[in-house]
């Protein structure tokens, strides 16, 4: 019960990348990099490990972005001249830099299934593997070839497929696409996002899984937290997918607005429901985490919920993320030892009215 798990990423080390950096610039390059990403990688694990987490991730230490990470193994994309668009609705008001789709996009090979090896060589975890989803990755990038999200979108979810059939074959056991955007364009969740995601994660060996969340804990999403007064997309997207081929939902319910209700909208999936707050620096006590957990059991049976950040924790110090995770496990432990107690008075009961 209560397994626990990260989003997907960390923050990285000083000496690869300076700190809190979101569109990264390595610090080194060549046979320097790769060791250096490797060493991240260890120390990721090891954070996990130390924290008593239950399912891993890499802490996508190799990655430049969540998104660029993917987007740039494609062919047909240019990252060379930038442009600006607005992204996620211009919900936060301002234009980021965005690599042009020029021609069919086409991956040149395996993108991230080495990555997944090499975590696999390293832990006896189970192992999470994060991809950004089709309808995220259409809202993140300048198409210019296709000039239809919803066309571009069944193309990059061809490309998201076969490399989450490498990643499964490599040894993941949970495949992961971030689709924050299914809190925003609800009508195109509706109209084919959701379809547009299912044929990312067809066919699966892995558990199929879906992270959605509020964004980053940055500046200008906080910014937009603090003054929004609508947080009902969940009771929208998560009916749609309670009906899908998707094994698990990320929830954010941690720092947001979110009603916890709202999780019985997913009733019989997975819920990677966010308990930890990673717009902060302060760290959240075990006790506080367990009094979140009990709060989504109200609507999560126990065998389907799976404690969580709300998002990734690349904003943070390593400081703040290694005591969050701790949190997190020790939140989780809280709880797992009262159900266990209550199922055990329980039988106990049984046994002595028999």
């Amino acid at each position: 019960m209560l397994q626990t798990m990260i989003v997907g990423s960390l923050p990285r080390p000083t000496w690869l990348v300076p700190a809190g950096q979101m569109y990264v610039q390595w610090k080194l390059d060549g046979d320097a990099l790769s060791e250096g990403q490797d060493d991240a990688v260890l120390l990721a694990l090891a954070d996990q490990e130390s924290a008593g987490l239950d399912i891993f991730t890499d802490g996508e230490q190799r990655r430049r972005h969540y998104i660029w990470g993917f987007v740039e193994g494609l062919e047909g994309v240019d990252f060379s001249r930038l442009v600006k668009i607005p992204t996620r609705g211009n919900r936060y008001g301002s234009m980021v830099d965005a690599a042009r789709v020029v021609a069919p996009p086409r991956r040149k090979g395996a993108i991230v299934s080495d990555a997944v090896r090499f975590v696999k060589r390293h832990t006896n975890k189970p192992v999470k593997v994060t991809l950004p989803g089709p309808m995220t990755i259409v809202d993140t990038v300048a198409d210019e070839y296709y000039r239809n999200r919803r066309t571009l979108a069944a193309e990059l979810a061809k490309l998201l497929n076969d490399e989450a059939h490498e990643l499964a074959e490599a040894g993941a056991d949970i495949v992961q696409f971030d689709e924050p955007c299914f809190n925003i364009y609800l009508d195109e969740v509706e109209e084919w996002g959701v379809r547009t995601l299912e044929d990312a994660a067809k066919g699966l060996r892995a558990k199929k899984a879906v992270h959605i969340c509020y964004g980053y804990g940055v500046d200008m999403v906080l910014k937009w937290k603090k003054s929004n007064t609508d947080w009902s997309h969940y009771w929208r997207s998560l009916p749609l997918l309670r009906t899908s081929a998707i094994d698990m939902i990320s929830v954010e319910c941690a720092a947001s607005g979110v009603d916890p209700a709202v999780l019985g909208e997913a009733k019989g999936k997975e819920l990677m429901v966010g308990v930890i707050d990673v717009g902060s620096e302060e760290v959240e006590t075990p006790e506080l985490v367990a009094s979140r957990i009990r709060t989504a059991l109200q609507y999560v049976d126990p065998d389907h919920l799976y404690p969580c950040t709300d998002c990734g924790m690349i904003p943070r110090s390593r400081t703040a993320a290694r005591g969050k995770m701790k949190a997190l496990a020790d939140g989780a432990w809280i709880v797992r030892s009262e159900l266990v107690s209550e199922r055990q008075r329980g039988t106990l009961m049984g046994v002595r009215s028999t």
